[in-house]
């Protein structure tokens, strides 16, 4: 059996209740972070860097601040891509216009302004839920579209609101090459990630779970709604805010308010509905799915369309991205509310009793 727990005995509390009760996951999680810190930089290529391991790993940290919101507490968000876009620009105004400003106080000043801006907007939600509190999210995403277009202050007086940074420095470290990029959004999320999970084990987690799942049985033993929901909305927008910092700083380097469309909301959501809701592994499963699968596809359908003697077009595998997103979410809903962090778990309860039949 690959978990084998005879003789894994627990004598307190303490150790009952731990991130990681079974050995073989601790020993798993250290040798990931061994291979992500220290084999993955020796073998990936710049483009490695790039175009697959930098984004992943931003979309893994947003997706985590989503699924607080709507996968623990059950408030629906369309408004993610806002909360990005307040991050960014936040933090970019605190980096230009403060001078010796550090990189890493204006990436967590600029989550704290996307928290402000969350709580304000989640104020909705202690009135409406469902579809009405999914659109009063939306409205802060066209609001934020409409706000740094329009006022020009937050671009720095730029006319076109494109805006870029250079010279990323950390404790006198640079940040050019793709490699210190990459160590510094990894040591970032793994920081963050082992915070929150640490939050949603506890009591304010358990408040939001509450809420999700009857809020006014919540109320009724205790829980106050109010400050469950935007404690929720505190914590998401905060998280959000700081990859949509890392995403304009970090990945792009030159961005403007379309960087954080709408589309980017939806993405996010995506995640979170692939990934599991509920599950902060699931976040990194949705992050992983949705950066993967365009590559993917955008080496498979040529091939595939290749062989059964038909030519497709960059425009064509664009749209067929769009149909299997659409697809494997309407299938993730029907089949398997709970995502692939559901499906890892049953594999691993399965592995438990592997090769007994019961």
């Amino acid at each position: 059996m690959f978990y084998r727990e005879n003789g894994q005995f627990k004598t307190s509390y303490r150790a009952d209740q731990q991130i990681l009760p079974i050995a073989q996951d601790r020993v798993a999680l250290f040798v990931l972070l061994a291979i992500a810190f220290l084999a993955v930089p020796l073998m990936a290529s710049d483009y490695t860097f790039r175009a697959i391991l930098i984004p992943f790993l931003i979309f893994s940290l947003a997706a985590i601040g989503v699924n607080i919101l709507v996968g623990y507490c059950g408030q629906i968000s369309l408004g993610s891509g806002a909360f990005m876009a307040v991050g960014a620009y936040a933090a970019y105004n605190f980096f230009v216009r403060v001078e010796g400003m550090p990189l890493l106080v204006a990436l967590i000043l600029g989550g704290v302004c996307a928290m402000l801006f969350g709580i304000l907007f989640g104020l909705p939600s202690l009135r409406v839920k469902g579809l009405y509190l999914a659109v009063a999210t939306l409205a802060a995403q066209f609001f934020s579209d409409w706000m740094f277009l329009r006022i020009q202050w937050f671009t720095n007086n730029s006319s076109s609101g494109s805006v870029s940074v250079s010279n990323l420095q950390v404790f006198g470290l640079s940040l050019e090459s793709p490699l210190a990029k990459y160590l510094f959004c990894l040591s970032l999320l793994a920081i963050i990630a082992l915070l929150a999970k640490n939050l949603v084990r506890g009591a304010v987690g358990r408040e939001w779970m509450a809420i999700r799942d009857m809020d006014v049985a919540a109320a009724v033993i205790g829980i106050r709604p109010m400050y469950a929901k935007l404690t929720a909305f505190a914590v998401s927008s905060f998280i959000v805010g700081i990859a949509g910092a890392l995403w304009a700083f970090i990945y792009l380097g030159a961005w403007e308010p379309a960087a954080f469309s709408v589309d980017q909301s939806f993405k996010l959501l995506f995640m979170v509905i692939i990934g599991g809701m509920g599950s902060i592994m699931g976040s990194f499963f949705g992050a992983a799915f949705i950066v993967l699968l365009p590559i993917f596809l955008s080496q498979f359908l040529p091939v595939l369309a290749s062989v059964v003697g038909i030519e497709i077009s960059t425009a064509g595998v664009s749209h067929a991205e769009l149909m299997v997103f659409g697809g494997l979410i309407v299938w993730f809903l029907i089949v398997e509310p709970h995502g692939l962090a559901k499906l890892w778990a049953i594999s691993k309860q399965k592995l438990r009793l592997w090769p007994f039949p019961h």
